[in-house]
């Protein structure tokens, strides 16, 4: 009984070190100028805040979520660090990449036209 909890133990802690260092090594971060519409996307339990532009949706980090979540529909120019991610489905294809602001400063905030 307890060599399983220690194999178990073991296993868990293995696999745990593996999901944490995964990826780790495709993020690229620079600071850039994003313009484009604020929108609310996803569902009622997981909505997020994205910068929407011609061609990507940003996606941006808890914190800074909250200084746009008021400007919804609202054209801002914002600075920040640009990450950007690999996503991939579960055989290891990929899956996109996902567009990511983080410590975003907003530089200026205009109507939709």
């Amino acid at each position: 009984m307890m060599n399983s909890r220690r194999i178990c133990f073991c296993v868990l802690f293995f696999i745990c070190g593996i999901v944490l260092f995964a990826g780790g090594d495709q993020e690229n971060t620079e600071i850039i100028k994003v313009t484009g519409v604020v929108r609310l996307i996803g569902t009622g339990n997981f909505p997020q805040i994205v910068i929407t532009t011609a061609d990507k949706e940003w996606y941006l980090a808890k914190e800074d979520a909250d200084k746009l979540i008021n400007l919804q529909h609202r054209k801002v120019t914002v600075e920040g660090e640009r990450n950007e991610r690999e996503l991939k489905f579960a055989n290891g294809r990929s899956a996109g990449i996902r567009y990511e602001l983080r410590n975003i400063k907003i530089i200026s905030i205009d109507t939709i036209e």
